[in-house]
C-alpha cells in the first residue's frame, strides 16, 4: 500500500514570485456554463481605478470544491479565533456582461 501512496503523490513547486502573493480586498466572480472566473482586485480607498491582481479560471466542479474547502477552513479559523465579523458590502456599480458575485 505504501507504493500506491507514493504513486499518488503530487510534487508542487512554488516559485518565489508566486509565493509573495497579491493583496486583494475584492473578488469579482463571473461564470458561464463551462467555467467560473474569479478576478482578485486591490481597491484603494477613494481611488477611481482598481487593478485586477490575479485571475483564476475554474471548472464548475473545482469551484464547488473551492467553496467547500473555504467553508471548512473558515469554520476551523473561527473555532480558534472567534467569529469573523461580516462587513457591510461595498456598493460598486460593476457589470461585466455576465452573472457576477462579489466577495
Amino acid at each position: 500500500m505504501q507504493q500506491n501512496d507514493a504513486q499518488n503523490q503530487l510534487n508542487i513547486e512554488l516559485t518565489e514570485d508566486v509565493a509573495e502573493g497579491h493583496y486583494s480586498n475584492l473578488a469579482i466572480i463571473t461564470h458561464s456554463n463551462a467555467e467560473f472566473v474569479v478576478d482578485f482586485i486591490s481597491v484603494m480607498p477613494n481611488a477611481p481605478k482598481a487593478k485586477v491582481k490575479s485571475r483564476i479560471v475554474l471548472t464548475p466542479q473545482h469551484a464547488k470544491r473551492l467553496l467547500k474547502a473555504l467553508n471548512e477552513n473558515i469554520k476551523k479559523f473561527e473555532q480558534i479565533n472567534g467569529i469573523i465579523k461580516d462587513l457591510e458590502p461595498v456598493a460598486m456599480p460593476m457589470n461585466f456582461g455576465g452573472p457576477t458575485a462579489q466577495a
